[in-house]
């Protein structure tokens, strides 16, 4: 009986969309820079995503991963982003590119720094760890990815992801926090 209940779990996730995912195996994989493929490892699992992707990011200043977003969201992929508030006026940041290619971004300005740096795939999938999506983070920095397989752990994220959401608001480089509030309710879903 046990195995049978555990056996309807598993089948739960797999119909759920939380199986392994493409090259994603079930569990934990570990990516450390320079030279250990992070950026690699978050456009791979991007480009496994089917449902959504939801960003929270200190500096995101990275080509590759921000096509891999406008790619994703080109297939259909519900993509969200939260920013921190540097970078509304980062020079290399991506928030530009993000938002003219459609991807609802916002500003997290309620914390001196929202220092996060997630993503959350298909409500399965957490990428996660010291690792700014960021070229410098990929050639030159001591950073560390994980990408977590786990549907449980993706919840927990989520929720939290939720809660920044709440408080921050749509991102419009250079514009007062004020301006954009009044603007927040357009970008949502």
């Amino acid at each position: 009986m046990k195995w049978f209940a555990l056996l309807g779990g598993v089948g739960l996730l797999a119909g759920a969309g939380c199986g392994p995912q493409g090259s994603i195996p079930q569990g934990i994989q570990v990516h450390f820079s320079p030279g250990g493929g992070p950026t690699e490892a978050v456009v791979e699992a991007l480009g496994q995503a089917t449902n959504t992707v939801l960003v929270q990011a200190y500096s995101f200043t990275s080509a590759p991963i921000a096509e891999a977003l406008v790619e994703a969201r080109r297939r259909g992929v519900k993509t969200r982003v939260i920013l921190d508030g540097s970078q509304r006026t980062e020079k290399y940041s991506e928030a530009d590119f993000l938002a003219h290619h459609a991807i609802p971004t916002l500003i997290d300005t309620h914390h001196a720094i929202a220092h996060n740096k997630i993503m959350i795939i298909d409500g399965c999938v957490v990428i996660t760890g010291s690792f700014n999506f960021t070229q410098a983070a990929e050639e030159k920095n001591a950073e560390n990815l994980l990408v977590i397989n786990d549907p449980s752990l993706a919840e927990q994220y989520t929720r939290n992801w939720q809660a920044h959401e709440a408080h921050s608001a749509p991102y419009e480089r250079g514009q007062p926090p004020e301006e954009r509030s009044a603007r927040r309710e357009k970008l949502r879903y």
